[in-house]
């Protein structure tokens, strides 16, 4: 009987490509001294024999680290997913490194290198993804990562967590269905990210419900700042039919919302109401207290941060994708309209 076909090893594919064993090793390392061609044809050499590196069965609870890459840092919602990372990982004894990303929702090739060089645990990536290139790169390194909050479809092996955006976005249409408002406008996040679609899907299926029509001209584009809200909710409600109420795809456009309608000399909520969508622990305390979708952040971030270390010592984790319950919180930023 045949023996079972050996993998490949870095001697193997060294031996391949007519290079040296610490050649092939300083490029699965992510060292900088190999020159781009050759980087080029031992990465090509390991996605054609499939090359992975093997996890060690055990990691000491105490080792390594986390890399948590944020599309865009410096937000009260960023802060939110830090704390939960942080508690989870301070709990198993592990530490936590920030990256940022410039806004960019695909980290650039000089992410990739620091982080195959350095190299952690794995990585949470947040409202961010990898390209297939780069995930296969990780990956032959034993290098797992979670996306929280993706931008898009993962791929099938790839873990997420993330919340119910399309029930948020329902709960929160409906709450202003209910007070008796027709005319509602929306400011989502960006179109390409899959949360603001399914808030945007949310906002549509309640209106569905209830026989009530969308009016596409009150569905604008935001970014999830306050910059945003504050520029839309001036063109909103500066319209000869302005909405009666506006649904901002985050806490920070509705703090934005909530300028604009005071610069105009709106009041909230007697001329205008205002929901928000993240439940930021200053939602309760700007003027009026924000009704707003709670969106479980610290749970995210916490939850993530467990399925990550679970691969990361070997461990099959127990859900692979998981999104977690929104909740509305009704607080003095609605009421009827007049």
């Amino acid at each position: 009987m045949t023996g079972a076909r050996p993998g490949p090893t870095i001697a193997s594919i060294a031996s391949e490509l007519g290079l040296s064993v610490p050649t092939v090793s300083k490029v699965l390392n992510g060292r900088a001294d190999v020159a781009a061609a050759t980087r080029d044809r031992v990465e090509a050499a390991l996605e054609k024999h499939q090359y992975r590196r093997r996890r060690p069965a055990t990691v000491p609870p105490d080792s390594g680290l986390i890399d948590l890459v944020f599309h865009r840092l410096g937000s009260a919602w960023s802060m939110e997913i830090i704390r939960g990372v942080e508690d989870a990982a301070a709990e198993l004894r592990t530490s936590v490194i920030l990256s940022e990303l410039g806004g960019e929702h695909r980290p650039p090739a000089r992410w990739l290198d620091t982080t195959v060089a350095r190299p952690p645990l794995g990585v949470l990536l947040v409202a961010a993804n990898l390209s297939e290139s780069q995930h296969q790169q990780l990956d032959r390194r034993g290098i797992p990562y979670v996306v929280i909050d993706t931008d898009g479809e993962p791929p099938a092996d790839v873990a997420s967590v993330g919340s119910d955006n399309w029930n948020g976005g329902l709960q929160a249409t409906r709450h202003l269905l209910a007070l008796g408002h027709r005319r509602i406008a929306m400011i989502t996040g960006p179109w390409k990210m899959l949360c603001s679609r399914a808030r945007v899907d949310g906002f549509r299926s309640a209106h569905e419900e209830a026989g009530a029509v969308v009016d596409p001209a009150l569905v604008r584009e935001g970014n999830f700042y306050v910059e945003a809200g504050f520029e839309q909710g001036l063109e909103l409600l500066s319209l000869p039919d302005r909405p009666t109420a506006v649904f901002a795809g985050s806490d920070m456009q509705a703090l934005g919302v909530l300028r604009a309608a005071h610069q105009l000399g709106l009041r909230v909520p007697e001329d205008v109401s205002v929901v928000g969508y993240d439940d930021l622990p200053l939602a309760s305390w700007v003027g009026p207290p924000l009704t707003t979708v709670r969106q479980p952040l610290r749970e995210m971030g916490a939850a993530a941060t467990q399925i990550l270390l679970d691969i990361a010592r070997g461990r099959s984790p127990k859900v692979r994708r998981l999104n977690l319950s929104t909740e509305l919180v009704v607080r003095e930023s609605t009421a009827p309209p007049a």
